[in-house]
């Protein structure tokens, strides 16, 4: 077995709604101590010009996490990291290019082996906000006699449900650039695969004060599919705001910690 390099290349993967400029604390404390760090925009996501409305499937999602990967030196592998449903995008990629991946971190994240495949996937990954009322600005891109195809949390919201541990400025600043997220694409992501999907060592790290996932959902997602490590941060929904240096510890220390 092969360890994870000294300098490893670290690719972050946001979650619903955000972009690759929520990543820019972490980014920042990666790169400062001389690591490598590609933040990328998913389909509809961030600075990507694409309509989350006209994102029906989550293979055309995901597309530039793929491509990126599939695109990569044949001997390079890197460290996925992803956030919330993030996670969903390290899954697919485990299953359809393992080998491009030294290890797979999940923060507040979608761990789910096969997606969205039965209904007690849905009752561990998908948020019930339901204590907040009605918290949800949908889209119906194809019309209003069918199905959302878009959904944001209400900006009234975001700052008691995703950032109620973050700073103000932080909450304020994903105000202004979160988008709506493709509900068709996270609904059908199923993924199949064989014993590959286990070769790619796994961390989870739990957020206990979050508004989002809550933490009895994160404990049944690594019940049924146990990681090779846990971590637990006294964070809201979002430790990149809330506890940027204590989640840039973590992830070194799993790094550090796991050979492949």
């Amino acid at each position: 077995m092969s360890q994870v390099p000294a300098n490893p290349h670290f690719v972050l993967i946001h979650g619903a709604s955000h972009g690759a400029w929520c990543w820019y604390k972490i980014r920042r404390l990666l790169e400062t101590s001389a690591y490598k760090v590609t933040c990328l925009d998913l389909k509809g996501a961030g600075i990507d010009t694409s309509n989350p409305n006209t994102i029906l499937t989550f293979q055309d999602y995901n597309k530039p996490l793929l491509d990126f990967l599939a695109n990569l030196p044949d001997n390079e592998k890197v460290i996925l990291v992803g956030h919330s449903a993030g996670g969903l995008s390290l899954t697919d990629a485990i299953h359809r290019l393992p080998n491009k991946i030294h290890v797979a971190i999940y923060i507040a994240a979608n761990m789910l082996k096969h997606g969205f495949s039965t209904e007690e996937d849905f009752k561990d990954g998908h948020p019930d906000l339901s204590a907040y009322g009605d918290v949800q600005e949908l889209e119906h891109g194809m019309g209003h006699d069918q199905p959302a195809t878009s959904v944001m949390i209400k900006k009234e919201f975001q700052r008691e449900i995703l950032y109620n541990m973050s700073p103000e400025e932080d909450s304020t600043l994903a105000s202004m650039l979160l988008r709506g997220a493709p509900v068709w694409a996270f609904k059908g992501a199923k993924f199949l695969g064989g014993d590959d999907s286990d070769k790619v060592p796994r961390v989870y790290m739990k957020t206990l004060k979050d508004h989002v996932i809550k933490q009895s959902q994160q404990e049944a997602m690594i019940r049924r599919w146990p990681p090779c490590q846990t971590y637990d941060l006294e964070s809201d929904h979002s430790p990149f705001f809330s506890v940027p240096s204590l989640l840039f510890d973590c992830i070194l220390k799993s790094v550090d910690s796991i050979n492949v």
